[in-house]
């Protein structure tokens, strides 16, 4: 038989109710006896009941995650950290799987198991504005990814323009100029490939470059297979590049399969940097360079905020608030080479 609130009140010497409030962290209760309740707590091995606690508070204690491919390592990673992050609020994550598709990203964003959940972190592909402002009801939303998007909502997103410039600033650093994009796209300009290519044409032009477009390959998708076929794609060319900057790490890892098939050597041949920091890319035959995104910061970011709007009650913002959570760039075998000291970890 499980411990309960009152085998509790009994060894802390005090009533049901302020072990109550030492459990739900009320602040009217004094050092002394918060102390000796914690104590009968630890000695008892006595856990809270947060079902109760939740459906008190007229609430579920799961939030929603809805993410595009659960198969992408970034992905993967990502609703990790917001598992982690959501136990510290004594939430349970529920994942959803949208593939990317705007009709499955419509019903999650406008109210799909909103009986089930407090509320709800989205990261879309395609959803549209038009979607989130004729979202009428539902629970709390916070919006993940870099897609822009004027809507009452909180937006974690990190700046991928200053990102990709800070890859591309690398390669030119070490003196390659024919710096190619793989993965880019045919859609909004408000997608994060968009925003990429942006930041790789300001570097080119700031170093005193040149954007060439013949370097810039368009992809289907965002996979090894899509970077493979980009990359010999360019190799077929007359003009091939010194350097690789991918949208993405698995489109990275797929360009250094096919270098590696065509006997090329990276970086000595062609450098390549990627962008997620998965951790295939840190185990590959020659490790990859990557513009890593601070995945913990962003989970974390996201259920705060999240949690704040439904402590709040409040499932928009009068005054939405769009946060850039950090990146790195760590440097790798793929274009610094093997013996060189890696200037980030």
């Amino acid at each position: 038989m499980g411990v309960s609130l009152k085998d509790v009140a009994q060894r802390a010497g005090v009533s049901m109710k302020t072990v109550s409030n030492v459990v739900n962290d009320y602040p009217y209760v004094s050092p002394a006896t918060r102390e000796r309740v914690q104590q009968a707590i630890k000695d008892l091995g006595y856990r809270p009941n947060l079902t109760a606690r939740h459906l008190r508070k007229g609430r579920t204690g799961i939030i929603a995650l809805a993410v595009p491919e659960l198969g992408n390592p970034y992905f993967a990673d990502l609703a990790s950290a917001v598992i982690d992050a959501a136990a510290q609020h004594d939430h349970t994550v529920l994942l959803d799987h949208t593939a990317g598709l705007r009709e499955k990203e419509v019903l999650v964003a406008q109210g799909f198991r909103a009986h089930i959940i407090d509320g709800l972190i989205l990261s879309p592909i395609q959803l549209e504005t038009e979607d989130l402002l004729a979202r009428l009801d539902g629970p709390p939303l916070v919006l993940l990814g870099e897609r822009e998007y004027d809507a009452p909502y909180d937006h974690i997103a990190i700046d991928n323009v200053a990102a990709a410039r800070t890859a591309v600033q690398h390669l030119i650093a070490l003196g390659r100029r024919r710096i190619a994009f793989l993965g880019a796209r045919q859609e909004s300009l408000r997608q994060p490939a968009h925003l990429r290519l942006r930041g790789w044409r300001e570097e080119i032009r700031a170093s005193g470059g040149t954007p060439d477009g013949s370097l810039v390959v368009a992809t289907d998708g965002y996979d090894h297979r899509d970077g493979a076929a980009a990359m010999a794609y360019l190799l077929d060319r007359a003009e091939p590049p010194d350097a690789v900057f991918a949208y993405n790490d698995l489109i990275a890892l797929g360009a250094m399969r096919v270098l590696f098939e065509r006997g090329l050597r990276v970086p000595e041949d062609i450098a390549v940097v990627g962008f997620d920091d998965i951790e295939e890319g840190r185990y590959a035959a020659v490790s990859l360079t990557t513009v890593a995104p601070d995945k913990a910061a962003i989970a974390r970011l996201a259920v705060d905020c999240l949690v704040e709007r439904i402590d709040a009650g409040t499932p928009t913002a009068a005054f939405p608030r769009r946060i850039l959570p950090g990146y790195t760039l760590v440097e790798r075998e793929s274009t610094i080479g093997r013996g060189t000291p890696a200037t980030h970890p």
